[in-house]
């Protein structure tokens, strides 16, 4: 389903810095993906171009670019221990690269939240992201990323979800 074009911008009245922030690392690591530009490249495009400006006469939301970067650079980082858990989500002989690149961004940049920022809410982390992932897609993918993103948050949070 995804396209880099049809991406949304994050134009909503109510959003946060912080949700424009997640918004715009999903994108970047689509970006990332698709042209295999690196992470440096990508934040200071990011920055320059696209937080907090204007897209089709319409100012966007600005964005938290230092939480942006976090997550950008942070799910770099992380991917090697981010894939195989993901990997391990998928049905039997169904490998990472089937999954739609949109969702694959959107499910790493939630993991690492999930694992490396302890000081987000798992509900926030999920909430989140599963609003981005309806943006999206309107199929079984929201679905999906919600499943996974809460088995996650119930192995890497579990003090959480016993108060």
């Amino acid at each position: 389903m995804s396209n880099f074009a049809d991406m949304p911008s994050h134009k909503t009245e109510g959003a946060t810095a912080r949700s424009a922030a997640r918004l715009a690392a999903v994108q970047a690591l689509y970006q990332m993906e698709s042209s295999g530009q690196g992470v440096d490249a990508i934040i200071s495009e990011f920055r320059q171009y696209r937080l907090g400006s204007e897209m089709e006469g319409e100012r966007l939301h600005k964005a938290d670019a230092t939480f942006f970067a976090d997550i950008l650079k942070g799910t770099i980082e992380t991917q090697r221990r981010l894939d195989p858990y993901l990997e391990r989500q998928l049905a039997q002989g169904w490998k990472l690269s089937r999954v739609d690149a949109t969702a694959r961004a959107i499910l790493r940049a939630g993991l690492y939240e999930l694992i490396r920022r302890p000081d987000v809410p798992y509900k926030v982390v999920i909430n989140e992201y599963l609003d981005i992932a309806n943006a999206f897609f309107d199929g079984d993918e929201p679905k999906f990323i919600n499943g996974v993103l809460d088995s996650a948050a119930r192995a890497a949070r579990d003090d959480e979800f016993t108060v």
